[in-house]
């Protein structure tokens, strides 16, 4: 029984290592053969179908094309065979366009928003060492007016300094010069004309001063309060308090905090890559916005940032408004219309291009089909997209490029 056993394992082990070298010979020949071949015939809209001569699909019934393979595979299952490049002839009736050699020009439309110009912003800064007795206005993003009292200051710098200034006029009037010297002196420790002249008549120093506005604004905070907000698209609706309150000591030359004045904002549009070359410093523009789309605000293109938004490929635009008269809300959208230079070259439609990665293809009309051919653009200018390199004017095209990359006779798939 054993002996039998035996003797069975062992013819089936013969049969298994004939059958593998049979089927393995087989596989060479096969593949030995297709490596040689030079032409093959495939159907175009069934590509399983491959034949050694040219004749019609078994499926179908229309006629195979001669697909020409230099030393590859026609099938296979290696890593080369899965990375080789798509079919790139198309046999098909479709409708076809040709290049046009004209000029174009247009009308770009730029979305935009009103934002604060930090250039002209202001810091108040206390001018003499002291602490904060009391705060007048408390909120970022507060509105101040022009004279508005923001804080009042201890100093008992400031009382000495106006101890001086009552000595000088009481004991020693006719020296003008010195009494002169001592008054400037108290105004550039922050002291207004009114509050001088108020010292002048009652001869009583006071250690506390109150300090004004020096401009109308929106209360933005100190540097180290803002950290990382853009004042050009902060929200005007916050109600975030100052870091500096009541009791702070505070030194000479230190900044309480910054004015914004929104009597000179910002335009910020955004500029797609496309018209990017489009647009230049001082190009006119015109401007609507949302409150009011009919009527146009005439400016021109004062800075055009060089640095594109890796998130959307866009970059910014700046022009620079007088709010003073138009009053524009921080915030509000715009629409800005700049009208291009007439652009000459050779043009197409956009839905004639297809983008492949970093490459750009159009089908190029060839006998009964389309053969895909790589071609290299410029600007686009609305539904058309300039051609540099590629095909010409003489050349006819596949209207649709997306129709015929959806095609099957396109992608095979394996």
């Amino acid at each position: 029984m054993n002996n039998y056993l035996k003797y069975s394992l062992g013819a089936i082990g013969i049969l298994i290592i004939g059958f593998s070298t049979y089927f393995f010979s087989i596989k060479l020949v096969n593949h030995s053969n297709i490596a040689h071949q030079k032409e093959v015939y495939t159907c175009s809209m069934h590509p399983e179908i491959i034949r050694d001569k040219a004749g019609n699909c078994p499926i179908c019934g229309m006629t195979l094309v001669k697909k020409v393979i230099e030393n590859q595979l026609v099938e296979g299952n290696s890593i080369e065979d899965l990375l080789k490049p798509t079919d790139n002839f198309i046999v098909g009736k479709y409708q076809t366009t040709t290049p046009k050699d004209t000029t174009l020009s247009t009308e770009i439309n730029l979305p935009g928003i009103v934002a604060y110009d930090p250039n002209s912003a202001e810091n108040v800064a206390v001018r003499i060492n002291g602490r904060i007795e009391r705060m007048y206005v408390n909120y970022k993003f507060q509105k101040v007016s022009k004279g508005q009292k923001i804080f009042d200051l201890y100093s008992p710098e400031l009382m000495t300094e106006q101890q001086n200034f009552i000595y000088l006029i009481t004991n020693d009037a006719d020296n003008t010069s010195i009494i002169s010297a001592s008054k400037q002196k108290l105004e550039l420790y922050g002291m207004t004309v009114i509050q001088i002249n108020s010292l002048t008549l009652t001869k009583k120093a006071n250690p506390i001063i109150s300090i004004y506005s020096p401009t109308s604004g929106i209360i933005q905070g100190t540097e180290s309060m803002t950290n990382t907000v853009n004042p050009a698209i902060q929200n005007t609706a916050t109600t975030e308090n100052l870091s500096i309150k009541e009791g702070d000591y505070l030194k000479k030359n230190q900044t309480v905090f910054k004015l914004l004045n929104t009597d000179k904002v910002w335009g910020i549009f955004n500029v797609s890559q496309a018209y990017n070359s489009l647009i230049k410093t001082n190009q006119p523009i015109r401007i609507s916005t949302e409150l009011d789309e009919n009527n146009f605000i005439k400016a021109q293109i004062n800075f055009v940032e060089t640095q594109l938004n890796p998130a959307d490929k866009t970059n910014r635009i700046r022009v620079y408004l007088n709010n003073n008269t138009l009053k524009l809300p921080i915030g509000i959208r715009l629409n800005g219309f700049v009208k291009t230079n007439s652009t000459k070259g050779i043009w197409i439609q956009k839905q004639a291009l297809v983008s492949i990665g970093t490459k750009k293809i159009v089908f190029l009309k060839m006998g009964k089909g389309f053969k895909a051919t790589a071609i290299k653009t410029g600007i686009e200018i609305d539904d058309f997209v300039q051609i540099v390199e590629g095909i010409s004017v003489r050349d006819s095209i596949a209207k649709n490029g997306n129709y015929l990359i959806d095609s099957e006779s396109f992608i095979k798939t394996k």
